[in-house]
C-alpha cells in the first residue's frame, strides 16, 4: 500500500510539471497569436480604417495573453521545471530537517538551519538573494529595492554579530574551573588545533584558495560559531557548506572520536585513574576572564572580538553580581540569537553555491579536520605522560576539539568502559574549554594571516 501511494504522488507530481509546461506553452502560443492579431489590426487600421472597439478587443486579448504567460511563469512549479536543482536543495533539506527532529543531531542549530535551507531555494520566493552580497561586499544601492526578509537577518553574520553574541552566551554557560586547576590542560586543547592546520595545508594541496582553506580547516575546531565567524569574513560564498558539515560532525562526535581513542592509546593508558582537581575560588574564576581578554587582544587583536565575547559571559557568571544579565544571555538572548543565525547561514545553502564539488570536498575535509584534531590531543597527553611522575590518562586530550561538553562526555564513556571506577569528566573539561579559547585564537591566526 506504502508503495502504491509513492507510485501515485510521483505520478502526480509528474503530471503537475508536465501541465505546467503544456499550458506554458499553450499561453506563449496565444500570446503570439495575439501579437500577431495586433499586427494586423494595426496594418488593417491604416489601410482600411478599423473601428476602435476592434482595436480595444485586440489589446485586451494582448494583456490578457501576456499576463497569463507572466503568471504561470512566476510559479514555482513551472521554476522547478526549469531548473531541478531547486527539487535536490529540497530533499537535502528535508533530509535534515530529519536527522534534527528525528535523529536529534545538534536540534537547535541543525534544525534551524534546515528550514533557512528550504525557505532561499522555494523557487519565485526571492527570500534571499545572493547577488546582494556577491564579491564578500554588502551592495547597498541595491538592498533596499531587493532586499528581502532572510537578506536583513542575515546582515548580523555577514558583520560578524551573532557569532560573539553566541560566544557571550556560551562563556556564561561554561565554567573554567577545571583548567585553571590544571593548567596543563590548556596544552591539550592546543593540540587538538592540529586538525585545523592540518586540514588547512591539505585544502591548499587540493586547489582550494587560501581564504576557503582556512575556512574548512575550522571544522576541526568543533566550534561550530567560530567557523561561521572566520567563514564569512575569508569565504562567504562556502558558509551553508561549512556551517551544515561543522554542525553535523559536532552531532556525530560520538560516533568519530571513540574508535580514533581507542587506535592510539593502550588499555592500560585508557585504566589510568587521575586525582580529584583542587578547589578554584572565586577570586580566581573573577581574574581569570579579565586577564584572557587582556593578553589575546594584545597579542591577537584578530581574535579579540570572540575571545571578549566569551570571556564577558564568563565574567557575568562568576562575578555574582549581575545574574540577571547572566541568566538573560544564557536563556533568551542566546535563544533568540541561534534562531536567526540558523536560518540566515542555511539561506546560503543556494543550488548555485551548495551543489558543487567544493562541498563534496568540504565534507570529506571535515572529517579529516576532527579525527586529527581528536589524535593532536590524544598524542600530546601520551606525550606529556613521558616526562610527568602523575600521570594523565590520554583519552582527556580529545576532549580539546571544544565541542563542549560533548567531547569531555565521550572522553568519560571511553574510559569508564575500560574501568568502571574511572571518573574522568572533570578533567577532560579541562582541555575541552581550553579549545573553545584554542579555535577561536587559530581563527583569529588565519584571519590575520588572509583576511
Amino acid at each position: 500500500m506504502k508503495h502504491t501511494f509513492k507510485i501515485l504522488f510521483l505520478a502526480l507530481v509528474a503530471l503537475i510539471a508536465g501541465g505546467m509546461r503544456v499550458l506554458a506553452q499553450d499561453a506563449d502560443a496565444v500570446s503570439d497569436n495575439a501579437v500577431q492579431v495586433a499586427v494586423a489590426a494595426t496594418a488593417d487600421a491604416t489601410a482600411d480604417a478599423v473601428p476602435a472597439a476592434e482595436a480595444e478587443e485586440v489589446e485586451a486579448d494582448i494583456n490578457v495573453g501576456g499576463a497569463f504567460v507572466d503568471f504561470f511563469k512566476s510559479m514555482g512549479f513551472y521554476l522547478f521545471t526549469e531548473d531541478w536543482r531547486y527539487v535536490i536543495m529540497l530533499c537535502i533539506s528535508f533530509l535534515l530537517l530529519y536527522l534534527a527532529i528525528v535523529k536529534q543531531f545538534e536540534p537547535l542549530l541543525l534544525l534551524p538551519i534546515a528550514f533557512g535551507m528550504l525557505l532561499s531555494n522555494l523557487p519565485g520566493a526571492g527570500m534571499f538573494n545572493e547577488e546582494l552580497f556577491a564579491g564578500g561586499k554588502i551592495h547597498w544601492d541595491i538592498f533596499v529595492e531587493r532586499g528581502g526578509m532572510l537578506d536583513y537577518l542575515y546582515l548580523g553574520v555577514k558583520l560578524g554579530i551573532y557569532p560573539c553574541l553566541i560566544f557571550v552566551g556560551v562563556g556564561a554557560m561554561t565554567d573554567f574551573g577545571p583548567l585553571i586547576a590544571n593548567p596543563k590542560s590548556l596544552l591539550l586543547g592546543a593540540a587538538a588545533q592540529l586538525g585545523i592546520f592540518m586540514t588547512f595545508i591539505g585544502a591548499r594541496a587540493l586547489g582550494f584558495t587560501g581564504a576557503e582553506a582556512a575556512s574548512i580547516g575550522i571544522i576541526g575546531g568543533a566550534d561550530g560559531p567560530t567557523a561561521i565567524y572566520l567563514t564569512s569574513k575569508l569565504a562567504p560564498h562556502l558558509l551553508g557548506s561549512i556551517a551544515i558539515a561543522a554542525y553535523s560532525y559536532m552531532a556525530l562526535v560520538p560516533v568519530i572520536q571513540p574508535p580514533i581513542m581507542r587506535l592510539l592509546t593502550t588499555k592500560k593508558e585508557r585504566m589510568i585513574e587521575m586525582k580529584q582537581l583542587r578547589t578554584v575560588s572565586k577570586k580566581e574564576k573573577i581574574i581569570f576572564p579579565i586577564m584572557v581578554s587582556v593578553i589575546v587582544s594584545l597579542f591577537l587583536p584578530s581574535a579579540a572580538s570572540l575571545i571578549c565575547c566569551l570571556m564577558l559571559g564568563n565574567l557575568m557568571r562568576e562575578c555574582g553580581v549581575v545574574e540577571r544579565l547572566s541568566k538573560t544571555v544564557q536563556n533568551e538572548l542566546m535563544n533568540i540569537v541561534v534562531i536567526f543565525l540558523g536560518i540566515t547561514v542555511g539561506a546560503t545553502a543556494t543550488a548555485e553555491s551548495f551543489l558543487t564539488f567544493k562541498t563534496l570536498g568540504i565534507l570529506v575535509l571535515g572529517v579529516l579536520a576532527f579525527s586529527f584534531g581528536t589524535a593532536g590531543g590524544v598524542l600530546l597527553a601520551k606525550l606529556m605522560n613521558l616526562f610527568m611522575k602523575q600521570k594523565i590518562n590520554p583519552l582527556i586530550g580529545s576532549a580539546g576539539v571544544s565541542a563542549v561538553p560533548m567531547a569531555a562526555r565521550v572522553s568519560q564513556i571511553v574510559g569508564q568502559e575500560a574501568n568502571p571506577s574511572n571518573f574522568l569528566l572533570m578533567h577532560a573539561m579541562g582541555p575541552n574549554v581550553a579549545g573553545v579559547i584554542g579555535s577561536a585564537v587559530a581563527a583569529g591566526i588565519l584571519l590575520s594571516m588572509l583576511g
